[in-house]
């Protein structure tokens, strides 16, 4: 047994601020209990593309949750309702601990909130009693959502208490994105509505977006529109103006539910709720005094590293792309990225495809849901070089089993629309959670994969219109397109090194009679026994083709008149042979004739092929018959 224990993660969005300080405070107690944390994350409900979606969610798919002491569940970070139902499903099937953050009551799992109500209410009842605002607009999360649902009750609640009028054309339902607080004031300034006394928000980056977009467009917060917040975020505090927020112990809640995990993991009793109080922050977007930076040094040392690390990672990352698109095999392909996965500042760092992630077009040949039993590894990355795992069980999620404790381990989804292609482990790295270019970096990658799996495709589709072009369907040897291509290069060789050339040309005896007696069907039978002789005749270094209807052609380089002699007595023997075993009414036969010279720039190859097309044809007349057909 280990002395470590190991803890699972689920949340979606880990570059956004709650999430970020709620991980943190969960990777800080496992750290100093020496556990594993296993972040299983998502970008879902970004890109605004349901297929997209559905391969960003997959990831969930993946866990093993057998192979976990406890999971610690953000599952109100993920939008989708219906994922977050398969997620908790699977979660009580598996029987082990669960800790949910801000979600759902539930009996059967430990549960960690906060307060979000009573925050609400006393921020609402401080724009309307100290601010005296009569119209308020509202920028919700999504119902589906029940921190979303909670805060947006509670301000309903207490606009009705206090009498005042909510107007339904101005709410806005977002997906507590920042791109959602834009939309919304972009939605409320066409509107052609009044502009509202305040707008109070769901969260701090639709506040802070929807301030932006308010001063780009001349209105003053807060002397024209009051902004409120909710989550006192670091950006939030370090707004111009500072945002007036909802402080909340995201932190300390992330340690307290790795803690309880731990706990329960060694048998100690622990309380099924636990719940954090958050308290509201009065400040400039309001109109309130102005908060106090206590501490200008740090602040400035953090946006200096934000401004540099940022630099750093657009620079790696457009280098990268730039180096991908001239990749034309996976080979090559994942030898770029490997150069560039020490800049993630990582300990280890996988990329894990499924057995299938080269496969077909359509819907039906391809992974969409779960993953393959089997995945690889074409990287495994560490610091003492790049290794490739060939094969290892998706059930075992790493592709080399984790041999010690104190790890942080973030499973982001590797796909490309609905496609599954795999998935990346990054190991002991604040990249997936810090920069803000990590979605952007796996959306890179992914799609140069997906582009590696197109262009194996099209040279496929190439390569089989080009088989079809030069290959006799019926036959399946060379056709005259072949032929004449093939044929050319050996002529060339020839007059190059300066040797001879074999040419046998050879006509099926009887096709028309076997045609006439018993069928075409039974002809293009005999046409491919006949090709099957002709092409068990040849050596390696011969090519064959068939020339016409009922008409073949070998072609050998550097031949004598007695590999012609043995090329004829090899393929009347293996028609003879044919002949036995197939036991036909009729007997399979040839004309043969063979013509061996010198390769010359005068002599053509279309001559040589006249030439023994000529012996042949004088080898047929002196035939008593072409026709061999046997008496039933």
């Amino acid at each position: 047994m280990n002395d470590y224990h190991h803890i699972a993660v689920v949340v979606a969005g880990i570059d956004e601020e709650y999430q970020n300080s709620v991980i943190d405070g969960i990777i800080d107690c496992a750290k100093k209990a020496n556990a594993n944390i296993s972040c299983f994350s998502s970008f879902g409900g970004v890109i605004g593309n349901s297929k997209y979606d559905v391969g960003e969610y997959n990831i969930y798919s993946l866990i093993n949750y057998s192979q976990f002491d406890g999971v610690v569940l953000l599952t109100n970070t993920i939008c989708d309702k219906g994922e977050r139902a398969k997620i908790l499903s699977a979660v009580r099937n598996s029987g082990i601990p669960a800790v949910m953050l801000d979600g759902e009551e539930n009996t059967d799992f430990y549960n960690i909130r906060i307060d979000n109500s009573h925050a609400m209410r006393e921020i609402t009842e401080h724009m309307i009693h100290e601010h005296h605002v009569k119209t308020v607009n509202f920028i919700s999360g999504p119902l589906s959502n029940p921190e979303a649902q909670s805060r947006y009750e509670t301000f309903l609640q207490v606009m009705a208490e206090n009498r005042l009028i909510v107007d339904a054309r101005r709410i806005y339902f977002g997906e507590f994105r920042g791109t959602d607080g834009e939309a919304a004031a972009k939605q409320f300034l066409s509107s052609g509505m009044k502009l509202p006394d305040a707008i109070i928000c769901a969260n701090d980056a639709m506040a802070l977006s929807c301030m932006r977009v308010l001063l780009e467009n001349g209105v003053r917060v807060p002397e024209d529109v009051m902004v409120t917040g909710f989550d006192d975020t670091w950006s939030a505090r370090n707004n111009f103006p500072a945002l007036t927020t909802v402080s909340r112990p995201l932190y300390d809640a992330g340690y307290q539910a790795c803690q309880l995990l731990l706990d329960v993991a060694d048998g100690k009793e622990i309380e099924q709720n636990v719940t954090f109080n958050a308290f509201p922050v009065f400040t400039e977007s309001c109109g309130c005094v102005q908060r106090e930076n206590t501490d200008v040094q740090s602040y400035k040392k953090k946006i200096s590293q934000i401004i540099e690390t940022s630099h750093y990672d657009v620079n790696m990352l457009n280098r990268m792309n730039s180096a991908l698109a001239d990749a034309e095999t996976i080979e090559e392909n994942m030898k770029i990225i490997g150069d560039y996965l020490e800049k993630l500042r990582c300990e280890k760092c996988y990329i894990c495809l499924c057995d299938d992630w080269n496969s077909g077009a359509s819907s039906s040949e391809y992974q969409v849901y779960g993953y393959t039993s089997n995945m690889s590894a074409p990287i495994a990355w560490t610091k003492k070089g790049i290794e490739t795992i060939e094969r290892f069980p998706s059930s075992r999620m790493f592709p080399t089993p984790l041999k010690d404790g104190g790890h942080v381990s973030f499973f982001l989804p590797l796909h490309f629309g609905e496609r599954c292609l795999g998935y990346y482990i990054i190991v002991d790295s604040d990249f997936p959670t810090k920069s803000m270019l990590c979605h952007m970096l796996m959306m890179s990658i992914s799609n140069s994969i997906e582009n590696i799996r197109k262009l194996l495709h099209l040279n496929n589709v190439i390569y089989e219109l080009d088989r079809l072009y030069v290959i006799d369907p019926l036959c399946g040897i060379y056709n005259r397109n072949g032929f004449i291509r093939e044929a050319d290069k050996l002529y060339r060789k020839c007059i190059e090194n300066h040797e001879k050339m074999m040419i046998v040309f050879i006509d099926m005896d009887g096709l028309k009679l076997v045609n006439d007696n018993y069928g075409h069907k039974e002809g293009d039978f005999a046409l491919q026994r006949l090709a099957l002789a002709i092409r068990d005749t040849c050596t390696d270094t011969q090519i064959c083709a068939r020339f016409g209807g009922d008409e073949f052609v070998i072609v050998g380089a550097g031949c004598t008149e007695n590999d012609a002699e043995t090329l004829e007595r090899s393929f009347v023997k293996r028609l003879t042979e044919i002949n036995e075993i197939i036991q036909k009414p009729y007997q399979l036969d040839a004309s043969v004739g063979t013509f061996v010279s010198d390769v010359k720039d005068d002599v053509t190859l279309f001559n040589m092929i006249t030439a023994a097309d000529q012996i042949m044809y004088e080898k047929k007349k002196r035939k008593k018959t072409s026709r061999y057909l046997r008496k039933a």
